[in-house]
């Protein structure tokens, strides 16, 4: 490989480790070489795109090795016993340094290798080492550098944070908290995942670039020199740059469609942003300049029937949108489009008024940009599915032991029309069609998930979370693709009815207790299903799951609008209700989250209980709850009264 070139920044001086002289920094380089860039790409900002961040790591540290004088600094970064530990350790801290440092450069100051023809990005994970990856995107490099030292090199909390001192860090003592709390979310064990080949930029992928557009790119550049050739004559005067336009001619130009942003096929597989950005126009009337143009014309002047969900603004784009789709699909011609924030479907049947909808789209990742609903008709919805897609099938939310029924999907992405469910099982209830999807191995080894069709634009993403194992810290919310998930849903399907046309982007069931009940009845599991809305607000539903001969839908106890409760923010919660043993007795069961450590009970039955749940004989009427949380706060319970 030929000497990678990186900009000198990264205060040597700030590492006080002994410089090593450079034959044992050469050695200890080359020997510790792969432990280095694994370090180096974990700090750098995935804002760098995959290939970039790969190629910088391997940069940051061929540059790390000593030149000229050596420095000193002033953080007491402690010093090793050996030779070989003392060099090591210096390039350790230079690394660091100069990864943290390159967050703030421009892209053109960064000179690396030339790679013509190729992409090149580390192997795809499951679905674990997804949901670390995204937790790593979304905190700072100093965070990401504090788990990457205590984790996979191994340092003391007191050398990670004197070492990340030396390298600039404002608050190195936040980062190794934030490190800690980003340990103890994320599924999985984050020692396993980060030492997996999933973060190895050491062992990549190679794949081509876009060969059809490499020659349309050689055939304009031999065009625009020509071009540029006849036109030097004419240059006569000083150049000056034009003033910005206002924003009423910034909305007019939106609607040209010569300035509509069509995206590279091949970006999704290249990208940290895996959203409706990495898109590319499909359809086979993506060059319909003619239909481009209405359709532009009814989201900037209004000119068609507009429907919003909630929480979406209706306004004209601010500049020219990303063109996703234009098609005829369903007996009309269909547009979709993408301003970054919004997503916009353009529907222009053969008789009738065209209609746009707009949805709100902002913070769409992997699976909630996995899909786009074009068409409802009589023979069921059809829908546009992400490019990272690589399979579709649907499911029965009655009947999750049988199998995903195969989905057919054309090339350009559109699916088989999705005839909507017969019924809701047992329970008789309306259900939604349900898709499992599976992205492709170039952006994630083997993580496959369900999204719900709730009547907008995208569908919601299905989660759970189970109870965990006694001891045990909580579970994060995972993929309901597995066999209990797909039977947990099954008793929470008929909670998806109401959500329909809400604006929900997804939908967790988290498993917050479980309780014994009385009389040796069996054991019956409380249940809150949350709701998270595109413009972050969120429903609660709470259920309690009683054993039953045949599986079906749990006993609603509680619904909440507008609340953060059973979500990241709302961590605890406390409901209750009556319940009628097979003798005929009649008792108050009530249960908390794990933090909830006694219960209190008012009203018609006063009863107190220590611990997460209670259980004592009551007559009909109204009662309160109370809960203790570990902490010393205090909680109030929700029951089906009030």
């Amino acid at each position: 490989m030929q000497q990678l070139r990186t900009p000198r920044i990264g205060p040597a001086a700030d590492i006080s480790v002994p410089r090593p002289s450079r034959d044992a920094a050469e050695a200890a380089l080359v020997e510790h070489y792969p432990a280095l860039v694994r370090l180096a790409h974990l700090v750098l900002p995935p804002s760098l795109g995959r290939q970039r961040r790969v190629l910088t790591a391997h940069a940051t540290v061929q540059r790390a090795l000593p030149r000229g004088r050596p420095q000193r600094a002033a953080a007491p970064v402690p010093s090793p016993r050996t030779p070989r530990e003392e060099a090591h350790a210096w390039l350790r801290a230079r690394v660091v340094a100069r990864a943290l440092a390159a967050r703030d450069l421009r892209p053109a100051a960064l000179v690396l290798p030339r790679v013509t023809g190729l992409r090149l990005f580390p192997r795809a994970g499951g679905g674990d080492e997804l949901a670390l990856d995204r937790a790593l995107a979304a905190v700072t490099p100093e965070t990401r550098a504090a788990l990457a030292l205590t984790v996979l090199e191994g340092l003391a909390p007191r050398e990670t944070a004197a070492l990340l001192a030396g390298a600039g860090a404002a608050d190195p003592e936040g980062a190794l908290a934030a490190a800690e709390r980003l340990r103890a979310t994320v599924p999985g064990d984050p020692a396993a995942l980060l030492r997996g080949p999933e973060f190895d930029p050491c062992t990549v992928h190679l794949r081509p670039t876009d060969l059809l557009r490499r020659r349309r790119r050689g055939r304009a550049a031999v065009l625009a020199a020509a071009l540029l050739l006849a036109a030097v004559p004419v240059a006569a005067g000083p150049l000056r740059p034009d003033a910005p336009p206002p924003a009423p001619a910034r909305a007019e130009a939106a609607a040209d469609p010569a300035v509509l942003t069509r995206t590279d096929s091949g970006r999704w597989a290249d990208t940290s942003r895996v959203d409706f950005t990495a898109w590319p126009a499909r359809g086979a009337r993506t060059g319909d300049t003619a239909l481009l143009g209405r359709a532009l014309t009814a989201w900037t002047r209004g000119t068609a029937v507009t429907r919003t969900t909630p929480g979406t603004d209706a306004a004209p784009p601010a500049g020219p949108p990303a063109l996703l789709y234009a098609g005829d699909t369903g007996g009309a011609a269909v547009v979709l489009l993408h301003d970054g924030l919004r997503l916009a479907r353009y529907t222009e049947p053969a008789a009738g008024r065209p209609a746009l909808t707009l949805a709100r789209a902002d913070g769409a990742d992997v699976t909630t940009a996995a899909s786009v609903v074009l068409a409802r008709t009589a023979e069921g919805t059809r829908f546009l599915l992400a490019p990272w897609i690589a399979e579709a099938g649907v499911r029965d939310p009655a009947a999750p032991a049988a199998p995903a029924r195969e989905l057919p999907v054309a090339r350009d992405g559109v699916t088989a029309p999705v005839p909507p469910p017969a019924s809701g099982g047992a329970a008789g209830c309306a259900v939604p069609t349900v898709l499992q999807l599976r992205s492709s191995s170039r952006i994630a080894e083997d993580h496959a998930f369900l999204v719900a069709d709730l009547g907008g634009l995208g569908p919601a993403h299905l989660t759970w979370t189970p109870l965990p194992a006694p001891g045990l810290p909580s579970r994060q919310p995972r993929e309901a693709t597995g066999p209990l998930g797909l039977a947990a849903w099954a008793r929470s399907g008929c909670l998806l009815g109401p959500l329909r046309d809400a604006g929900v982007r997804s939908v967790n069931r988290w498993e917050f207790a479980a309780q014994e009940l009385p009389e040796r009845a069996g054991r019956a599991l409380w249940v809150c299903a949350r709701a998270e809305t595109w413009e972050g607000t969120g429903r609660a539903d709470v259920t309690l799951e009683a054993p039953a001969r045949a599986p079906g839908p749990g006993r609603p106890v509680a619904s909440v609008p507008d609340t953060a409760a059973c979500g990241r923010f709302g961590q605890d919660v406390l409901a209750g209700t009556p319940w009628t043993a097979p003798s005929g007795t009649r008792y108050l069961l009530a249960a908390g989250s794990r933090h909830v450590v006694g219960i209190t009970v008012s009203g018609v039955v006063r009863a107190t209980a220590r611990g997460r749940v209670l259980a004592v004989r009551a007559a009909p009427g109204d009662t309160v709850l109370d809960g203790r949380l570990a902490d010393g706060g205090t909680l109030r319970g929700w029951t089906p009264g009030g």
